[in-house]
Protein backbone atom coordinates (compact mmCIF):
# COMPACT_ATOMS: atom_id res chain seq x y z
CA UNK A 1 0.00 0.00 0.00
CA UNK A 2 2.76 2.46 0.93
CA UNK A 3 3.17 5.05 3.66
CA UNK A 4 0.40 7.15 5.14
CA UNK A 5 1.57 10.05 2.95
CA UNK A 6 1.11 7.88 -0.14
CA UNK A 7 -2.30 6.78 1.13
CA UNK A 8 -3.51 10.37 1.46
CA UNK A 9 -2.28 11.25 -2.03
CA UNK A 10 -3.90 8.15 -3.56
CA UNK A 11 -7.20 8.94 -1.86
CA UNK A 12 -7.20 12.57 -3.06
CA UNK A 13 -6.39 11.53 -6.65
CA UNK A 14 -9.11 8.87 -6.70
CA UNK A 15 -6.57 6.10 -7.29
CA UNK A 16 -8.20 3.94 -4.61
CA UNK A 17 -11.77 4.50 -5.80
CA UNK A 18 -12.06 1.14 -7.55
CA UNK A 19 -10.94 -0.70 -4.42
CA UNK A 20 -13.29 1.36 -2.28
CA UNK A 21 -16.20 0.72 -4.66
CA UNK A 22 -16.05 -3.03 -3.98
CA UNK A 23 -16.84 -2.23 -0.35
CA UNK A 24 -18.84 1.00 -0.33
CA UNK A 25 -20.63 0.69 -3.72
CA UNK A 26 -21.91 4.23 -4.35
CA UNK A 27 -19.91 7.35 -5.22
CA UNK A 28 -21.35 9.24 -2.27
CA UNK A 29 -20.33 6.47 0.17
CA UNK A 30 -16.84 6.31 -1.37
CA UNK A 31 -16.31 10.04 -0.91
CA UNK A 32 -17.30 9.75 2.76
CA UNK A 33 -14.37 7.37 3.28
CA UNK A 34 -11.72 9.85 2.15
CA UNK A 35 -11.84 11.85 5.37
CA UNK A 36 -12.16 8.72 7.53
CA UNK A 37 -9.03 7.09 6.19
CA UNK A 38 -7.07 10.37 6.05
CA UNK A 39 -7.96 10.97 9.71
CA UNK A 40 -6.85 7.41 10.49
CA UNK A 41 -3.56 8.10 8.67
CA UNK A 42 -3.03 11.12 10.94
CA UNK A 43 -3.66 8.88 13.94
CA UNK A 44 -1.13 6.32 12.72
CA UNK A 45 1.51 9.02 12.26
CA UNK A 46 1.00 10.41 15.75
CA UNK A 47 0.72 7.07 17.56
CA UNK A 48 3.36 5.11 15.61
CA UNK A 49 5.36 6.53 12.70
CA UNK A 50 4.88 8.30 9.38
CA UNK A 51 7.48 6.28 7.49
CA UNK A 52 6.03 2.77 7.81
CA UNK A 53 4.15 0.78 5.19
CA UNK A 54 0.46 0.57 6.09
CA UNK A 55 -2.47 -1.47 4.77
CA UNK A 56 -6.22 -0.69 4.88
CA UNK A 57 -8.87 -2.99 6.35
CA UNK A 58 -12.61 -2.94 6.93
CA UNK A 59 -15.24 -5.11 8.65
CA UNK A 60 -18.97 -4.30 8.65
CA UNK A 61 -21.60 -4.22 11.33
CA UNK A 62 -24.63 -6.44 10.84
CA UNK A 63 -28.38 -6.42 11.00
CA UNK A 64 -30.76 -9.27 11.80
CA UNK A 65 -33.29 -9.57 8.98
CA UNK A 66 -35.23 -12.77 9.62
CA UNK A 67 -35.53 -15.39 12.33
CA UNK A 68 -36.22 -13.43 15.52
CA UNK A 69 -35.14 -15.39 18.60
CA UNK A 70 -34.75 -18.59 16.57
CA UNK A 71 -30.98 -19.10 16.80
CA UNK A 72 -30.84 -20.06 20.49
CA UNK A 73 -33.24 -22.94 19.80
CA UNK A 74 -31.10 -24.12 16.86
CA UNK A 75 -33.26 -22.49 14.21
CA UNK A 76 -32.58 -20.56 11.02
CA UNK A 77 -31.71 -16.87 10.68
CA UNK A 78 -31.27 -14.36 7.89
CA UNK A 79 -28.77 -11.58 8.52
CA UNK A 80 -26.79 -9.05 6.52
CA UNK A 81 -23.64 -6.97 6.65
CA UNK A 82 -24.28 -3.22 6.58
CA UNK A 83 -22.40 -0.20 5.30
CA UNK A 84 -21.44 1.01 8.79
CA UNK A 85 -18.05 -0.51 9.49
CA UNK A 86 -14.92 -0.69 11.59
CA UNK A 87 -11.79 0.33 9.66
CA UNK A 88 -8.08 0.04 10.36
CA UNK A 89 -4.65 0.95 9.12
CA UNK A 90 -2.09 -1.63 10.15
CA UNK A 91 1.59 -2.43 9.79
CA UNK A 92 3.44 -5.59 10.75
CA UNK A 93 6.07 -5.57 13.49
CA UNK A 94 8.60 -8.23 14.52
CA UNK A 95 8.07 -7.86 18.27
CA UNK A 96 5.33 -10.49 18.78
CA UNK A 97 3.19 -7.70 20.21
CA UNK A 98 -0.16 -6.43 18.93
CA UNK A 99 -0.84 -2.75 19.57
CA UNK A 100 -4.24 -1.38 18.60
CA UNK A 101 -5.25 2.24 19.20
CA UNK A 102 -8.95 2.78 18.56
CA UNK A 103 -10.36 6.31 18.30
CA UNK A 104 -11.62 7.43 21.68
CA UNK A 105 -9.99 4.59 23.62
CA UNK A 106 -6.68 3.81 25.27
CA UNK A 107 -4.23 1.68 23.34
CA UNK A 108 -4.52 -2.08 23.73
CA UNK A 109 -1.15 -3.82 24.00
CA UNK A 110 -1.17 -7.61 23.84
CA UNK A 111 1.94 -9.79 24.06
CA UNK A 112 0.98 -12.74 21.86
CA UNK A 113 3.76 -14.94 23.19
CA UNK A 114 1.23 -15.54 26.00
CA UNK A 115 -2.11 -16.73 24.62
CA UNK A 116 -3.64 -18.00 27.85
CA UNK A 117 -6.92 -16.62 29.14
CA UNK A 118 -6.34 -13.57 31.35
CA UNK A 119 -9.26 -13.24 33.81
CA UNK A 120 -8.50 -9.56 34.40
CA UNK A 121 -9.11 -8.86 30.69
CA UNK A 122 -12.61 -10.35 30.69
CA UNK A 123 -15.10 -7.90 29.24
CA UNK A 124 -12.37 -5.74 27.70
CA UNK A 125 -11.00 -5.50 24.15
CA UNK A 126 -7.51 -6.97 24.86
CA UNK A 127 -9.30 -10.24 25.60
CA UNK A 128 -10.79 -10.19 22.11
CA UNK A 129 -7.39 -9.55 20.52
CA UNK A 130 -5.71 -12.32 22.51
CA UNK A 131 -8.61 -14.69 21.78
CA UNK A 132 -8.57 -14.07 18.02
CA UNK A 133 -4.80 -14.66 17.86
CA UNK A 134 -5.22 -17.86 19.86
CA UNK A 135 -8.01 -18.95 17.52
CA UNK A 136 -5.71 -18.52 14.52
CA UNK A 137 -3.06 -20.64 16.25
CA UNK A 138 -5.62 -23.31 17.15
CA UNK A 139 -6.61 -23.55 13.50
CA UNK A 140 -3.02 -23.89 12.29
CA UNK A 141 -2.63 -20.40 10.81
CA UNK A 142 0.29 -17.99 11.10
CA UNK A 143 0.27 -15.10 13.56
CA UNK A 144 2.56 -12.21 14.32
CA UNK A 145 2.71 -8.76 15.83
CA UNK A 146 1.28 -5.64 14.25
CA UNK A 147 0.53 -2.01 15.05
CA UNK A 148 -2.86 -0.62 14.07
CA UNK A 149 -5.19 2.32 14.48
CA UNK A 150 -8.93 1.80 14.12
CA UNK A 151 -12.16 3.77 13.96
CA UNK A 152 -15.74 2.57 13.86
CA UNK A 153 -19.02 3.92 12.57
CA UNK A 154 -20.90 0.88 13.92
CA UNK A 155 -23.14 2.27 16.61
CA UNK A 156 -22.43 0.81 20.02
CA UNK A 157 -25.52 -0.56 21.77
CA UNK A 158 -27.66 -0.32 18.62
CA UNK A 159 -27.98 -4.02 17.92
CA UNK A 160 -25.64 -3.68 14.94
CA UNK A 161 -22.84 -5.72 16.54
CA UNK A 162 -19.97 -3.30 17.06
CA UNK A 163 -18.07 -5.92 19.07
CA UNK A 164 -18.38 -8.56 16.34
CA UNK A 165 -17.19 -6.04 13.75
CA UNK A 166 -14.10 -5.37 15.89
CA UNK A 167 -13.36 -9.08 16.34
CA UNK A 168 -13.70 -9.71 12.61
CA UNK A 169 -11.51 -6.67 11.88
CA UNK A 170 -8.72 -8.12 14.05
CA UNK A 171 -9.10 -11.49 12.33
CA UNK A 172 -9.07 -9.83 8.90
CA UNK A 173 -5.82 -8.03 9.71
CA UNK A 174 -4.16 -11.28 10.79
CA UNK A 175 -5.54 -13.00 7.70
CA UNK A 176 -3.98 -10.57 5.23
CA UNK A 177 -0.85 -9.54 7.14
CA UNK A 178 0.29 -13.10 7.87
CA UNK A 179 -1.79 -15.56 5.82
CA UNK A 180 -2.10 -13.94 2.36
CA UNK A 181 -5.89 -13.76 2.77
CA UNK A 182 -6.23 -17.55 2.69
CA UNK A 183 -8.40 -17.88 5.82
CA UNK A 184 -12.03 -18.12 4.70
CA UNK A 185 -14.67 -15.79 6.22
CA UNK A 186 -16.56 -18.61 7.94
CA UNK A 187 -13.43 -19.67 9.83
CA UNK A 188 -12.75 -16.06 10.85
CA UNK A 189 -16.30 -15.80 12.18
CA UNK A 190 -15.89 -18.97 14.25
CA UNK A 191 -12.57 -17.69 15.61
CA UNK A 192 -14.24 -14.39 16.54
CA UNK A 193 -17.00 -16.26 18.38
CA UNK A 194 -14.38 -18.36 20.17
CA UNK A 195 -12.60 -15.18 21.31
CA UNK A 196 -15.81 -13.69 22.66
CA UNK A 197 -16.90 -16.90 24.39
CA UNK A 198 -13.63 -18.09 25.88
CA UNK A 199 -11.57 -14.92 26.43
CA UNK A 200 -14.09 -12.04 26.63
CA UNK A 201 -16.52 -14.08 28.74
CA UNK A 202 -19.71 -13.54 26.73
CA UNK A 203 -21.63 -16.66 25.61
CA UNK A 204 -22.75 -15.24 22.25
CA UNK A 205 -24.02 -17.20 19.26
CA UNK A 206 -22.45 -17.15 15.81
CA UNK A 207 -24.88 -15.01 13.81
CA UNK A 208 -23.25 -11.65 14.51
CA UNK A 209 -19.72 -12.70 13.64
CA UNK A 210 -20.84 -14.61 10.56
CA UNK A 211 -22.76 -11.69 9.08
CA UNK A 212 -19.86 -9.32 9.75
CA UNK A 213 -17.29 -11.68 8.28
CA UNK A 214 -19.17 -12.89 5.18
CA UNK A 215 -21.13 -9.74 4.30
CA UNK A 216 -24.16 -9.33 2.02
CA UNK A 217 -27.27 -11.32 2.97
CA UNK A 218 -26.48 -14.65 4.61
CA UNK A 219 -28.70 -17.38 5.96
CA UNK A 220 -27.50 -19.66 8.75
CA UNK A 221 -29.08 -22.92 9.86
CA UNK A 222 -28.12 -23.78 13.44
CA UNK A 223 -29.67 -27.27 13.47
CA UNK A 224 -26.18 -28.50 14.39
CA UNK A 225 -24.71 -25.46 16.17
CA UNK A 226 -21.21 -26.93 16.06
CA UNK A 227 -21.42 -27.16 12.28
CA UNK A 228 -23.91 -24.48 11.18
CA UNK A 229 -24.86 -24.42 7.51
CA UNK A 230 -24.07 -20.99 6.05
CA UNK A 231 -25.21 -19.75 2.67
CA UNK A 232 -24.51 -16.36 1.12
CA UNK A 233 -27.63 -15.03 -0.58
CA UNK A 234 -26.81 -13.04 -3.72
CA UNK A 235 -29.16 -10.07 -3.95
CA UNK A 236 -28.33 -6.62 -5.30
CA UNK A 237 -29.81 -4.45 -2.56
CA UNK A 238 -28.56 -1.27 -4.23
CA UNK A 239 -30.97 -1.84 -7.14
CA UNK A 240 -34.19 -2.55 -5.20
CA UNK A 241 -35.19 1.09 -4.66
CA UNK A 242 -35.23 0.86 -0.87
CA UNK A 243 -33.09 1.92 2.06
CA UNK A 244 -32.62 0.01 5.28
CA UNK A 245 -33.46 2.12 8.33
CA UNK A 246 -32.63 1.30 11.93
CA UNK A 247 -34.51 3.45 14.42
CA UNK A 248 -33.10 3.81 17.92
CA UNK A 249 -36.11 4.29 20.19
CA UNK A 250 -33.80 5.21 23.09
CA UNK A 251 -35.48 2.61 25.30
CA UNK A 252 -33.34 1.27 28.12
CA UNK A 253 -32.34 -2.40 28.30
CA UNK A 254 -31.70 -2.15 32.04
CA UNK A 255 -33.85 -4.41 34.20
CA UNK A 256 -34.85 -6.44 31.12
CA UNK A 257 -32.40 -9.33 31.45
CA UNK A 258 -35.10 -11.56 32.89
CA UNK A 259 -37.43 -10.73 29.98
CA UNK A 260 -34.84 -11.80 27.39
CA UNK A 261 -33.94 -14.92 29.34
CA UNK A 262 -37.59 -15.97 29.68
CA UNK A 263 -37.98 -16.35 25.91
CA UNK A 264 -35.31 -19.01 25.67
CA UNK A 265 -36.38 -20.67 28.93
CA UNK A 266 -40.01 -20.93 27.82
CA UNK A 267 -39.15 -22.23 24.34
CA UNK A 268 -36.87 -24.87 25.82
CA UNK A 269 -39.44 -25.80 28.46
CA UNK A 270 -41.84 -26.66 25.63
CA UNK A 271 -39.14 -28.77 23.98
CA UNK A 272 -38.60 -30.62 27.24
CA UNK A 273 -42.25 -31.67 27.25
CA UNK A 274 -41.39 -33.74 24.19
CA UNK A 275 -38.13 -35.10 25.60
CA UNK A 276 -36.00 -32.67 23.60
CA UNK A 277 -33.58 -29.89 24.51
CA UNK A 278 -34.57 -27.26 21.93
CA UNK A 279 -37.61 -26.62 19.75
CA UNK A 280 -35.76 -27.42 16.53
CA UNK A 281 -35.69 -31.06 17.66
CA UNK A 282 -39.48 -31.16 18.17
CA UNK A 283 -41.84 -32.27 15.40
CA UNK A 284 -44.09 -29.29 14.66
CA UNK A 285 -47.19 -31.40 14.01
CA UNK A 286 -46.69 -33.32 17.25
CA UNK A 287 -46.45 -30.00 19.10
CA UNK A 288 -49.71 -28.78 17.53
CA UNK A 289 -51.56 -31.96 18.50
CA UNK A 290 -50.41 -31.57 22.10
CA UNK A 291 -51.09 -27.85 22.61
CA UNK A 292 -53.81 -28.50 25.25
CA UNK A 293 -51.38 -30.50 27.40
CA UNK A 294 -48.57 -27.94 26.96
CA UNK A 295 -50.92 -25.09 27.88
CA UNK A 296 -51.96 -26.87 31.04
CA UNK A 297 -48.38 -27.59 32.08
CA UNK A 298 -46.57 -24.40 30.99
CA UNK A 299 -49.18 -21.74 30.34
CA UNK A 300 -50.19 -19.88 27.22
CA UNK A 301 -47.19 -17.64 26.64
CA UNK A 302 -44.84 -20.60 26.28
CA UNK A 303 -47.22 -22.07 23.67
CA UNK A 304 -47.34 -18.78 21.76
CA UNK A 305 -43.56 -18.45 21.79
CA UNK A 306 -43.22 -21.98 20.45
CA UNK A 307 -45.68 -21.12 17.66
CA UNK A 308 -43.52 -18.08 16.85
CA UNK A 309 -40.40 -20.24 16.70
CA UNK A 310 -41.87 -22.75 14.27
CA UNK A 311 -43.39 -20.08 12.03
CA UNK A 312 -40.40 -17.75 11.95
CA UNK A 313 -37.98 -20.63 11.46
CA UNK A 314 -39.94 -21.70 8.37
CA UNK A 315 -40.37 -18.09 7.24
CA UNK A 316 -36.61 -17.63 6.85
CA UNK A 317 -36.71 -20.12 3.97
CA UNK A 318 -39.43 -18.05 2.29
CA UNK A 319 -37.49 -14.82 2.77
CA UNK A 320 -34.37 -16.36 1.26
CA UNK A 321 -36.36 -17.76 -1.67
CA UNK A 322 -37.89 -14.34 -2.37
CA UNK A 323 -34.45 -12.72 -2.47
CA UNK A 324 -33.12 -15.43 -4.77
CA UNK A 325 -36.08 -14.80 -7.10
CA UNK A 326 -35.33 -11.06 -6.94
CA UNK A 327 -38.87 -10.52 -5.65
CA UNK A 328 -38.44 -7.75 -3.11
CA UNK A 329 -42.20 -7.18 -2.77
CA UNK A 330 -42.68 -10.77 -1.60
CA UNK A 331 -39.65 -10.43 0.69
CA UNK A 332 -41.22 -7.38 2.37
CA UNK A 333 -44.45 -9.32 2.96
CA UNK A 334 -42.53 -11.92 4.95
CA UNK A 335 -40.66 -9.23 6.91
CA UNK A 336 -44.01 -7.79 8.03
CA UNK A 337 -45.27 -11.27 8.92
CA UNK A 338 -42.16 -11.88 11.01
CA UNK A 339 -42.63 -8.59 12.84
CA UNK A 340 -46.28 -9.40 13.55
CA UNK A 341 -45.29 -12.80 14.91
CA UNK A 342 -42.68 -11.25 17.22
CA UNK A 343 -45.30 -8.79 18.47
CA UNK A 344 -48.24 -11.17 18.98
CA UNK A 345 -46.67 -14.54 19.69
CA UNK A 346 -43.07 -14.07 20.83
CA UNK A 347 -44.20 -10.96 22.72
CA UNK A 348 -40.81 -9.23 22.79
CA UNK A 349 -41.93 -5.75 21.71
CA UNK A 350 -42.63 -4.47 25.22
CA UNK A 351 -42.17 -5.80 28.73
CA UNK A 352 -45.34 -6.95 30.49
CA UNK A 353 -44.00 -5.56 33.78
CA UNK A 354 -43.82 -1.97 32.47
CA UNK A 355 -46.75 -1.43 30.11
CA UNK A 356 -46.40 2.36 30.31
CA UNK A 357 -42.98 2.15 28.59
CA UNK A 358 -43.40 0.96 24.99
CA UNK A 359 -41.04 2.88 22.68
CA UNK A 360 -40.65 -0.04 20.26
CA UNK A 361 -44.44 -0.35 19.98
CA UNK A 362 -44.72 3.36 19.19
CA UNK A 363 -42.00 3.14 16.54
CA UNK A 364 -43.72 0.18 14.88
CA UNK A 365 -47.10 1.98 14.92
CA UNK A 366 -45.63 5.10 13.32
CA UNK A 367 -43.78 2.98 10.75
CA UNK A 368 -47.01 1.24 9.77
CA UNK A 369 -48.76 4.59 9.28
CA UNK A 370 -46.08 5.82 6.88
CA UNK A 371 -45.12 2.56 5.15
CA UNK A 372 -48.30 0.47 4.99
CA UNK A 373 -48.65 -1.03 1.52
CA UNK A 374 -45.24 0.30 0.51
CA UNK A 375 -42.46 -0.74 2.91
CA UNK A 376 -41.80 -3.21 5.72
CA UNK A 377 -41.09 -2.92 9.45
CA UNK A 378 -40.27 -5.20 12.38
CA UNK A 379 -38.66 -5.32 15.82
CA UNK A 380 -34.89 -5.62 15.54
CA UNK A 381 -32.82 -8.02 17.60
CA UNK A 382 -33.68 -8.94 21.17
CA UNK A 383 -36.61 -6.57 21.46
CA UNK A 384 -38.40 -4.97 24.46
CA UNK A 385 -36.33 -1.80 24.01
CA UNK A 386 -33.71 -0.50 21.61
CA UNK A 387 -34.22 -0.59 17.86
CA UNK A 388 -36.64 -1.41 15.07
CA UNK A 389 -35.83 -2.14 11.44
CA UNK A 390 -37.61 -0.82 8.36
CA UNK A 391 -37.21 -1.25 4.62
CA UNK A 392 -38.24 2.13 3.25
CA UNK A 393 -38.89 3.03 -0.42
CA UNK A 394 -36.44 5.76 -1.33
CA UNK A 395 -39.36 7.99 -2.36
CA UNK A 396 -40.58 7.92 1.27
CA UNK A 397 -37.19 8.11 2.94
CA UNK A 398 -37.26 11.80 3.86
CA UNK A 399 -40.80 11.52 5.23
CA UNK A 400 -39.95 8.43 7.24
CA UNK A 401 -36.73 9.81 8.69
CA UNK A 402 -38.41 13.12 9.61
CA UNK A 403 -41.35 11.32 11.22
CA UNK A 404 -39.18 9.02 13.31
CA UNK A 405 -36.82 11.76 14.47
CA UNK A 406 -39.73 14.04 15.42
CA UNK A 407 -40.63 11.43 18.04
CA UNK A 408 -37.33 9.81 19.01
CA UNK A 409 -34.94 12.70 18.51
CA UNK A 410 -32.54 13.98 15.89
CA UNK A 411 -30.14 11.31 14.65
CA UNK A 412 -32.29 8.42 15.89
CA UNK A 413 -33.04 7.12 12.37
CA UNK A 414 -30.00 5.60 10.68
CA UNK A 415 -30.22 5.17 6.91
CA UNK A 416 -28.17 2.14 5.92
CA UNK A 417 -27.46 -0.16 3.00
CA UNK A 418 -26.62 -3.85 2.74
CA UNK A 419 -22.91 -4.20 2.08
CA UNK A 420 -21.81 -6.71 -0.58
CA UNK A 421 -18.64 -7.89 1.19
CA UNK A 422 -17.58 -8.76 4.73
CA UNK A 423 -14.15 -8.42 6.39
CA UNK A 424 -11.68 -7.35 3.71
CA UNK A 425 -8.38 -5.66 2.91
CA UNK A 426 -9.06 -2.60 0.80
Amino acid sequence: MGTTLQLREDLKKGILDERLKKVYVTDSEIKLQYDRFCSLADDFDSVFSADREVRMFSAPGRTEVGGNHTDHNHGRVLAAGINLDAIALASENDENIVRIKSKGYAMDVVDISDLSVHPEEEGHSPALVRGVVKGFVNNGYKVGGFDAVTASSVLSGSGLSSSAAYEVLVGTMLNYLYNDGKVDPVTIAKIAQYAENEFFGKPCGLMDQMACSVGSFITIDFKDPKQPVIEKVDFDFASCGHSLCIVDTKGSHSNLTDEYAAIRVEMESVAQQFGKNVLREVDEEEFKKNIPAVREKLGDRAVLRAIHFFNDNNRVLKEVDALKKNDFEEFKKYIIESGDSSYKYNQNVFAAKQTDVQPVSVALALSEEILKGKGAWRVHGGGFAGTIQAFVPNSLLDEYKTGMEAVFGEGSCYVLAIRPVGGIEI
